[in-house]
């Protein structure tokens, strides 16, 4: 497939044809991606949990973050690569503009940044220096310290408004896409329908447009046990990763993914 840039999400997004995302952190699997059809590879600071063994993403550095982003980058060739900013990595300004730096010399397309409507100032200031941003929504696990733990967010009448107003908000600092996770499927809906950015979606209903898992997640490893209830293990009734990830792209792009019981209520 042609190189994946904004332009073709958006495009997608315009066509109503849905995103497909999983997250990725080096060089065998990004190109495994690759011949599935996966648009958007997340090098995401999930690495800290299902590569380095940590019980929260928060352990995981900068550094850390641009090696698995080159290792991804040497596998790519067609995929959107969007890289995590890691915890407290954009903690003032210059961090960010520094932190944001070294992950897109080292290979990202694109920056991903966890928060609300506070994260306004840093979008504009990247936007302004060509660096895309995605803003990530709802349950953020950078913050999961203040939010007493992974639960889902929006489902208040008052934080659904919130959420809204936010999402608008910082389309209009200049954000590039936005991510929602454990998020109300009705509100997940609401948001993407209010933006004219895409909306990939995590535990957030069939109704945003494009959806992602952890690569870990949807082949069926996980060192807890505990398996989210947005998770689907693609792996069973499939012979190899090829066909699980083939499966991953066909299921979310015929919008058989997420199915109901994926998602959350208000």
């Amino acid at each position: 497939m042609p190189a994946i840039t904004l332009t073709t999400l958006q495009s997608l997004k315009q066509k109503g044809e849905k995103i497909t995302m999983l997250t990725c952190y080096d060089a065998t699997f990004a190109h495994a991606c690759n011949e599935a059809g996966v648009e958007v590879l997340l090098v995401g600071d999930s690495l800290g949990m299902v590569l380095q063994g940590h019980d929260s993403t928060l352990p995981v550095t900068t550094a850390e973050m641009a090696y698995h982003v080159a290792s991804v980058k040497r596998g790519n060739s067609d995929a959107l690569i969007l890289a995590d900013l890691p915890f407290m990595a954009n903690a003032t300004l210059d961090q960010t503009m520094i932190n944001s730096a070294t992950l897109m010399q080292a290979g990202a397309h694109m920056i991903k940044v966890e928060g609300a409507l506070w994260l306004a100032d840093s979008i504009r200031l990247l936007a302004e220096r060509g660096v895309p941003v995605c803003a990530h929504m709802g349950l953020t696990p950078q913050a999961v310290n203040i939010l007493g733990g992974y639960k889902v967010q929006g489902r208040s009448e008052n934080q659904a408004r919130q959420m809204r107003a936010d999402a608008i908000a910082l389309e209009q600092a200049g954000a590039s896409m936005l991510l929602l996770e454990c998020v109300p499927s009705e509100l997940a809906l609401e948001i993407t329908q209010a933006v004219g950015i895409p909306v990939i979606g995590i535990g957030a209903g069939s109704g945003t447009d494009g959806q992602v898992l952890v690569l870990h997640d949807m082949l069926g490893l996980s060192i807890t046990g505990r398996v989210p209830k947005f998770v689907k293990n693609f792996m069973n009734g499939q012979a190899s990763i090829h066909a699980a990830l083939s499966a991953y792209v066909a299921e979310v792009k015929t919008v058989s993914f997420p199915g109901i019981e994926h998602g959350f209520s208000a």
